[in-house]
């Protein structure tokens, strides 16, 4: 067993001064094989740290300059240059599904939005042996063309079947042909129960929808709004939606008569849960991740590397925030 001061003897010739083993051998007198041996223990005993810096890729700056911005932690899907929208998405949600691998725990509940985007991430997270795992709806799917199975169930069974999780979905209409029948069917108790569950959810995953694009949300594509209803959005400037709440470029929404009779939770409620993932990808959805960013609901962001640039060159070129 050799002392500190000269494994320090050891360590210091070899790291600072850049001489062989063999050197440090013969100025110390003792074999190679020492010398290696000398190594290991002084960094075993902390005499030696070793600190490794990654390389700055354009994705790190990418991911610093969205912080930097918007003060939330973006995750970056590397694609190549000519992808188009589908593989885009296929990118994110290959992403996401490996990153909600490594977020859902024991005892975790997930809140999820249903759409294009979660279900394309559902199709790719791997089952689990997690246990006492949620995973609660977090709005309403049934519309006029749909009670809501065809877009809503097959997304939560497979979410619920990857983490063993017990479901708490939410049977009510996307959006309310009057805001007194929501304020009336939030107070029946087995409404009272999920939207409990879904106030007390750790980790949310939604998206932006998006009104025009090659790939358009489930909100705008299956006849969950009117002509006129439409025409409203686009007067009040939305540029898209979260968790079925119309959103502004600036963030703002709470004055959209529509989200009066949404059924999901508004970026106020969302910015009560401990860890949100907006999930997005495609240039089509640029204003509308601006204003989901901008309104608080998010603090995690999955976004392919070419979307991530669109959203940066977009906020340079309209100058400060409104």
């Amino acid at each position: 067993m050799h002392d500190d001061s000269l494994l320090y003897q050891a360590a210091e010739l070899y790291f600072v001064q850049d001489m062989t083993m063999r050197a440090v051998a013969e100025r110390l007198g003792v074999s190679r094989s020492t010398i290696s041996r000398m190594l290991a223990d002084a960094k075993a005993r902390g005499i030696v740290t070793i600190t490794l810096r990654p390389p700055d890729t354009p994705t790190d700056r990418l991911s610093r300059r969205i912080h930097d911005t918007f003060r939330v932690t973006a995750h970056i899907a590397g694609t190549q240059r000519a992808s188009h929208s589908s593989q885009r998405l296929d990118a994110v949600s290959r992403y996401t599904a490996q990153l909600l691998a490594s977020w859902v725990r024991d005892g975790t509940s997930l809140g999820v939005a249903w759409g294009t985007t979660t279900s394309a991430i559902a199709s790719h997270v791997r089952h689990t042996n997690t246990q006492d795992v949620s995973v609660v709806q977090l709005n309403g799917a049934a519309g006029p063309r749909t009670a809501g199975t065809d877009t809503s169930a097959p997304l939560l069974s497979t979410l619920a079947q990857t983490f063993n999780a017990e479901l708490y979905p939410f049977p009510t209409p996307a959006f309310f042909d009057w805001e007194q029948t929501r304020t009336l069917l939030w107070q029946e108790s087995s409404v009272r129960r999920i939207l409990a569950a879904r106030a007390s959810v750790d980790l949310a995953v939604f998206s932006v929808g998006a009104f025009h694009g090659p790939v358009l949300s489930q909100v705008y594509t299956e006849g969950h709004l009117s002509s006129s209803e439409l025409r409203s959005l686009s007067a009040h400037r939305v540029v898209g939606d979260i968790c079925t709440v119309f959103i502004r470029e600036d963030g703002s929404y709470s004055d959209i008569e529509l989200n009066r009779r949404a059924s999901g939770p508004t970026p106020a409620d969302l910015a009560r849960i401990p860890r949100r993932v907006c999930v997005v990808s495609g240039r089509h959805k640029v204003r509308g991740i601006v204003g989901a960013l901008r309104s608080g609901a998010v603090t995690d962001l999955v976004i392919d590397d070419l979307t991530a640039k669109d959203v940066l060159d977009h906020v340079d070129g309209a100058g400060a925030r409104p």
